[in-house]
């Protein structure tokens, strides 16, 4: 790999010369892979080497066939870089234990959403936020593969959130950034950086923070993190929020891959200057909904139904009614022409009462068709029956005379026909 000389000498401007020479030859090397369990759906552990500042997370000595493994698509667990789990510590220092509404601003593909949702205080609400519409799609998928109905997933530019003025107890900003610290992970990153870029991206990062800052209560926590290493889209980033913004800097700190076991990654946490103000969220009613575990409230839309949070209820309306909303909560059916179907998100949901549908349990070699949208042949009744591998959801089949019709969905079927040579899974039978 040739380094940019530019990125060389603002890294030599940075650090002494012996640190940005170490620092350089780590670009060299492989990246680091790691993956994070998710305690939703396993109490596993695994005999590898721990991510010292994350429960439940792994470094793996090379990088294996995720696509080929049903435990990844049932949301078992989610690969994930070690460094940016540092979000974890920092939740944890930083975050009341009382329950809180939370939004991630550029969230996809989900990664730092997924965390939140098992590491935000418990009956927390996280607003999962991603622009771009291709982006969000996959953050929308892996949200509902993740299965905590504590979410809500939102398309929206970041000032659309001043809609939404003091809403949110917590935000947290990963913003787009130059891509420094992926330069040995993606080879586009590097061919990509210029000097004049990372002034674009400070640039835009200032006018991201500038949005959705008003929807931050005063006296919130605000998290701010790139996956970059000069000091122009990191520390001069965080002192401008708290000089122009307001905010007091609490934390911040840089991970960078000669000195951590991960890629590069900058992390800072700012208190929003004034006086904290207190929720008065009024929570709905909970409805019987006997296929999930749980306090939710019914709502119907035009060609879907989804079961919300009742202490989050109104808020999500409110949300609703202001953003575009991708899903929320508990989906539970869709409207596909003339009949009701179950979500998938449904079967992958941690809410979901097991035996609400028949299940069937596929082979590794069933449930990779499955996963491809193929056709299955299946021994039981009609109906809607539910899919599992090694007992984890995996979507619904609707059962059909010995046949199967797949309704895993079509955008996030598995695409390749390539099988490997052994059945693999992350986690131990």
């Amino acid at each position: 790999m040739r380094l940019p000389p530019q990125f060389v000498e603002l890294t030599r401007q940075q650090l002494s010369a012996d640190e940005a020479e170490r620092l350089c030859l780590a670009l060299q090397e492989e990246p680091v892979v790691s993956a994070r369990l998710n305690p939703l759906k396993t109490d596993a552990r695994l005999s590898l080497p721990r991510v010292p500042w994350c429960d439940g997370a792994y470094y793996l000595p090379s990088r294996p066939p995720f696509t080929f493994d049903p435990l990844l698509h049932a949301g078992v667990y989610y690969v994930q870089e070690a460094s940016s789990m540092y979000l974890s510590e920092v939740v944890r220092q930083y975050l009341p234990q009382e329950s809180l509404l939370a939004l991630d601003l550029c969230a996809a593909p989900g990664g730092k959403t997924t965390l939140l949702l098992s590491r935000l205080p418990e009956g927390s609400l996280l607003v999962s936020n991603e622009p771009e519409p291709r982006r969000a799609a996959v953050l929308q998928e892996n949200v509902a593969k993740w299965g905590s109905p504590s979410c809500v997933v939102t398309q929206n530019k970041p000032d659309d959130f001043a809609l939404l003025p003091s809403a949110f107890d917590f935000i947290l900003t990963d913003v787009p950034c130059s891509g420094e610290g992926m330069f040995r992970k993606e080879p586009q990153a590097l061919a990509q950086w210029s000097l004049e870029g990372v002034a674009l991206c400070q640039r835009r990062q200032r006018g991201i923070l500038s949005g959705v800052w008003p929807a931050l209560k005063p006296g919130g926590l605000l998290v701010y993190s790139t996956c970059t290493f000069n000091r122009l889209e990191c520390e001069d980033n965080t002192r401008w929020i708290a000089r122009e913004l307001g905010a007091e800097l609490l934390f911040e700190r840089h991970f960078y891959p000669h000195a951590f076991r991960g890629e590069g990654f900058f992390i800072a946490a700012l208190r929003k200057r004034g006086e904290p103000q207190a929720s008065a969220l009024p929570a709905a009613k909970p409805e019987p909904l006997p296929m999930l575990c749980g306090d939710f409230s019914l709502q119907t839309f035009p060609k879907s139904r989804a079961a919300l949070p009742s202490k989050y209820a109104a808020f999500i309306q409110r949300l609703c009614r202001k953003l575009r909303v991708l899903s929320c909560g508990v989906p539970l059916a869709e409207l596909r022409g003339k009949d009701w179907l179950p979500s998938p998100s449904l079967a992958l949901s941690a809410a979901y009462v097991r035996g609400t549908y028949r299940e069937v349990e596929l082979s590794y070699a069933e449930a990779l068709s499955y996963l491809r949208r193929e056709a299955l042949r299946l021994d039981c009744p009609g109906g809607i029956v539910l899919l599992t591998f090694r007992r984890h959801p995996l979507g619904f089949a609707k059962s059909v005379g010995g046949r199967a019709n797949n309704l895993y969905p079509r955008e996030w079927r598995i695409l390749t026909t390539h099988a490997p040579s052994s059945p693999f899974t992350l986690l131990p039978a």
